[in-house]
């Protein structure tokens, strides 16, 4: 169940439906299945990058993070349901305790991932942590790339949670899916610094308003304000071409 924006599909399925898919495949021992988090930045990046568009159009699921993204539905007269990455991980994580999903935190910087193996434990007593990974900050060589391929496929994970920051995580996904084999692979971004707690949360009530972008602005400046650009510059062109759409159509009646 997905919209179009832009040419680019977005699900429309609830939470549950997609927790419910992902048990499915889980227990049918399904491989190489994977959820793209897609915001305005994602689509933005996806519009000019044929790998990047390729990911989000293959993807089991390619889920509405943020409040760009239900702007420029609305234009296109979609209504997009908001998905959002980092609660996502939290209901999966939760889900899957009494079926024994098998997880893997793999990015962060150094330390993040078993910060956050530490918290998420807290959190679910019983949330089975096969393994963590904080790569280096920088490009990997072939051999780093076959001993960290083989220490997460060691584990046999059913879900392999990617924290690298757009598009990395998206690029890592895509070269190594078939090559991990694992049920599921998701890119969260930020998730891990905000589960962590390395990275302040905007509070539930800035989340509901869909202000999140406003928060990371102010809290990492330098961070955030050439993606949101990004995200800005997608939001306004796909508005647009929207709008003109209506417009030329009305035109050829």
């Amino acid at each position: 169940m997905h919209v179009k924006i832009s040419g680019l599909p977005v699900t429309t399925a609830s939470f549950s439906e997609i927790l419910r898919d992902m048990e499915q495949k889980i227990s049918e021992k399904s491989r190489c299945n994977y959820i793209s988090i897609t915001n305005t930045e994602s689509m933005y990046h996806a519009l000019r990058l044929k790998e990047h568009y390729r990911y989000i159009e293959n993807a089991n699921h390619s889920l509405c993070d943020g409040i760009g993204v239900v702007i420029a539905g609305l234009a296109w007269g979609k209504l997009v349901p908001r998905r959002n990455g980092p609660i996502l991980m939290l209901k999966a994580c939760e889900y899957g305790l009494d079926k024994g999903w098998r997880h893997f935190l793999y990015g962060g910087k150094e330390g993040v991932s078993e910060l956050l193996e530490t918290v998420l434990k807290k959190k679910f007593p019983k949330l089975d942590v096969v393994g963590t990974y904080s790569p280096p900050f920088r490009a990997l060589n072939d051999t780093e790339k076959k001993e960290i391929t083989e220490k997460i496929k060691r584990t046999k994970p059913d879900i392999v949670w990617v924290g690298l920051g757009l598009v990395k995580q998206e690029a890592w996904i895509a070269e190594f899916l078939h090559e991990i084999n694992a049920s599921w692979m998701v890119g969260v971004g930020a998730a891990f610094d905000y589960h962590a707690g390395t990275v302040p949360w905007a509070p539930k009530w800035i989340q509901a308003i869909g202000m999140e972008w406003l928060y990371r602005t102010i809290i990492q400046p330098k961070l955030r304000i050439k993606r949101y650009v990004w995200s800005f510059q997608f939001m306004f062109e796909s508005i647009f071409s929207a709008v003109f759409q209506r417009v030329t159509s009305i035109f050829r009646r």
